[in-house]
């Protein structure tokens, strides 16, 4: 199964031990496929170096660069595909749906109420973290 995870998805695995962090985990195992872009690299960046975030890192025994590093190599880097304005309230969601699109994902994983209420996009549902793992069984 492809998948593209928004930015929540993967601070709250890497983070925290939740259903997101099983996730990244079945992407360790070969379960599924994940896939992100440069735009989205750049926004992990940009808010985990926001200060709410520091205490957490450094509970995790981990930074920002390793956080990135580790889900830039758990992930393939595609190029966004272009598309029209979906998600009018927050635009930056659109950054995920676009990476979806380019790389073909079957699923996007998100706890972002602005995409999980679209409930799709074409052919790609948006999922919650529990929800995925619940129909791989995990």
């Amino acid at each position: 199964m492809r998948a593209t995870l928004d930015t929540n998805t993967v601070i709250s695995g890497s983070l925290w031990f939740g259903p997101p962090h099983h996730l990244l985990k079945a992407a360790e195992d070969d379960i599924i496929e994940l896939f992100t872009t440069r735009q989205l690299l750049a926004e992990l960046e940009e808010v985990l170096s926001r200060s709410q975030f520091q205490a957490r890192l450094q509970a995790a025994n981990t930074t920002v660069q390793q956080v990135i590093e580790e889900f830039a190599e758990a992930a393939e880097i595609v190029v966004a595909a272009e598309i029209a304005p979906v998600v009018i309230r927050d635009p930056d969601d659109d950054a995920v749906i676009a990476c979806a699109v380019a790389s073909q994902s079957d699923v996007i994983v998100s706890g972002d109420k602005d995409l999980l209420d679209l409930g799709s996009y074409k052919n790609i549902r948006i999922l919650k973290a529990v929800e995925l793992l619940n129909e791989l069984g995990l």
